[in-house]
């Protein structure tokens, strides 16, 4: 007999039972379904109870097997894989690959997938015009969320959601486009003449040659640099039902093409709280301006009059695991790039409050953003660049959402409920009347 829940309606003090769906790990996000509550009525013509959660902080929208992340014990797996094992051991393209398919690829498959996704890298001519009619001074994501959206006019086929080689097509061409797409805007935005993808380089290697390639010569790529380039895809690969994934999951079951999915996920993570955040933290360093000035700006923090950037989590209670790899990434990028005094303030932050009750008691831990924006500034990554080299991993795990949305038995248009709280019938006014 599968287990229930049994709750009693003090109202009229009926009794319901409730089955209880549990998750596969350690039946962790046991569930009821919120539809069971529409049986729980005051009388015949009440609508019944809904589940009021803003945010959806404790609600559910959907089952997925694509990553999982226990916020208490700090963990955080893609199809059932340690990310450390992950960053460790493998590159972005076989990551996307494990994301989107499942699995991990033979090397076979990896060679035809990593090959399939290099040929789909140029983009169209026209795109190219479309991308100049930008303002020079347009941000970076307003012109990639424009035009990952404008693909969706090049590729028509691409709404033939249920043909599986169609989709991965699309699949294919929006991992292999999002960095071209990524290079021209911040080139764009800085007068500087398109940079092509090459079929020699790597997927990394690719997108550094196109963001910051100055001459007619062959770009000389910096082995320490394209890892750690690498090392921060796979982290911001997919991160369970985020914002932007919710909003790739949302739209997409209305039944769009991806590309017009894909557009609105971005559009999610464009926001400060989102993908802007690891920039916040270094607006907070640069203010804090040297080492001895932390336990100061720390007191202030204590005080409520700051937050504390790149530090607690929605979801992690917990180190955030993506923080440790990126934080020993930090000091590797470093002996490259050359030290920065953000660093030192960095560390000198995480020292106090790791060891002051104050954070220690909110489990204020640092995550991802706290040591990503360093990494990024010190490789030549303008700040505004950032919410676009978030967005270029993301399209992964958005379409492995996307996709896994799209073949849900479960699947319906999405439309949330609401509590209404205007006013009952009104009469209408003559505008002579109105006061």
């Amino acid at each position: 007999m599968a287990d229930t829940i049994t709750m009693i309606d003090n109202r009229t003090g009926k009794k319901y039972e409730l089955p209880i769906t549990y998750g596969t790990y350690n039946n962790y996000g046991a569930a009821i379904s919120t539809m069971d509550l529409r049986q729980i009525k005051s009388s015949d013509d009440d609508f019944g109870l809904l589940g009021y959660d803003p945010g959806f902080t404790n609600t559910a929208c959907c089952r997925s097997a694509v990553s999982f992340i226990d916020g208490e014990r700090g963990i955080l797996r893609y199809r059932g894989i340690p990310i450390q094992e992950l960053a460790a051991k493998s590159h972005y393209l076989e990551v996307a690959y494990l994301i989107v398919n499942g699995e991990l690829p033979t090397k076979t498959q990896l060679e035809e997938w990593a090959k399939q996704i290099n040929s789909h890298a140029m983009i169209h001519e026209n795109i190219k015009k479309f991308m100049d009619g930008f303002r020079y001074d347009a941000h970076p994501m307003g012109i990639l969320v424009s035009t990952v959206a404008a693909l969706s006019t090049f590729y028509p086929e691409a709404k033939d959601i249920d043909n599986p080689a169609v989709r991965l097509q699309q699949i294919q061409r929006l991992i292999a486009k999002m960095p071209t797409i990524a290079a021209f805007a911040y080139r764009h935005s800085k007068g500087l003449p398109y940079v092509y993808p090459k079929d020699s380089l790597s997927y990394t290697g690719n997108f550094l040659s196109m963001m910051f390639k100055k001459s007619e010569g062959a770009y000389e790529l910096n082995p320490m640099l394209d890892k750690a380039l690498n090392v921060l895809l796979i982290l911001h690969a997919d991160h369970e039902q985020n914002c932007s994934a919710n909003a790739a999951r949302s739209v997409g079951s209305s039944l769009p093409d991806p590309y017009v999915s894909i557009a609105a996920a971005a559009a999610g993570l464009y926001g400060p709280l989102h993908g802007g955040a690891n920039e916040q933290v270094l607006r907070m360093l640069n203010e804090i301006g040297s080492k001895d000035k932390v336990p100061e700006y720390i007191q202030k923090v204590k005080a409520g009059e700051f937050r504390l950037m790149g530090f607690g989590h929605r979801i992690y209670k917990n180190y955030d695991p993506r923080a440790k790899i990126v934080k020993e990434m930090a000091d590797q990028v470093l002996e490259v790039t050359g030290k920065t005094p953000l660093l030192d303030i960095a560390l000198e932050l995480e020292k106090i409050a790791l060891e002051d009750p104050y954070f220690v008691e909110r489990k204020l831990y640092p995550n991802v953003d706290f040591y990503s924006g360093i990494i990024y500034q010190a490789m030549g990554f303008p700040v505004e660049m950032f919410p676009v080299l978030f967005a270029i991993p993301r399209t992964a795990g958005w379409l492995a959402q996307w996709q896994e949305m799209l073949q849900d038995p479960d699947r319906k248009i999405a439309r949330p409920r609401q509590i209404y709280t205007g006013s009952d019938t009104r009469e209408y006014k003559p505008i002579n009347k109105r006061k």
